[in-house]
């Protein structure tokens, strides 16, 4: 990939190669950061929702009330 492919996948694969051991703890380790996510995936979602309608004091209360 790096000498016959286009150039963005030769930097890509460069890149990947220099950070060769956190990509294979990666791939291999048990441990997930998913949960984490979908908490934050959640709270900024919510906060676009509410972006110029409310006080942090309501965001606050729907971030921490809401399942």
């Amino acid at each position: 990939a790096e000498v016959s492919g286009p150039e963005a996948i030769g930097v890509f694969a460069d890149s990947v190669r220099q950070d060769l051991p956190a990509v294979t703890a990666g791939l291999t380790l048990s441990y997930s950061s998913g949960a984490v996510e979908g908490h934050v995936n959640r709270i900024k979602t919510i906060k676009r929702q509410m972006y110029g309608r409310a006080s942090f004091t309501l965001l606050r209360a729907r971030i921490l009330l809401q399942p």
